[in-house]
């Protein structure tokens, strides 16, 4: 630059500008993923809702309630088998507790002996 200070204030309002741009796409990403995963989880809740009768939704979410991470995983595999075509009709209660046995992670038992 020629060290005009009409220059270097064009400068500084450039820098500002892009920066703003910057900082705007960057919030504008955030929002579009935020909304994406909304979505989806509004889809998730309808198939559930299509295909879940009132006891077996209320025991998922007693179990989503105790453990978070094992009721989402419950509820993809739930979603998963009504949009693959697996679920005939809707899922009751007692089908409920099978498919939480199935997909209940092994426990592990411990057998203290004292001697």
């Amino acid at each position: 630059m020629s060290g005009n200070p009409d220059d270097e204030r064009l400068e500084e309002l450039r820098e500002k500008k892009m920066e703003e741009l910057r900082e705007r796409k960057q919030g504008g990403d955030a929002e579009a993923q935020q909304e994406a995963q909304e979505r989806a989880e509004a889809q998730q809740e309808a198939v559930l809702k299509q295909h879940l009768t009132d006891g077996a939704r209320q025991r998922l979410n007693a179990v989503a309630m105790s453990k978070p991470e094992f009721g989402e995983k419950v509820k993809q595999q739930v979603a998963a088998l009504a949009q693959s075509g697996r679920v005939q009709g809707q899922i009751d209660e007692d089908q409920m507790r099978e498919l939480l046995k199935e997909l209940q992670p092994e426990q592990q038992s411990f057998d203290i002996q004292r001697r």
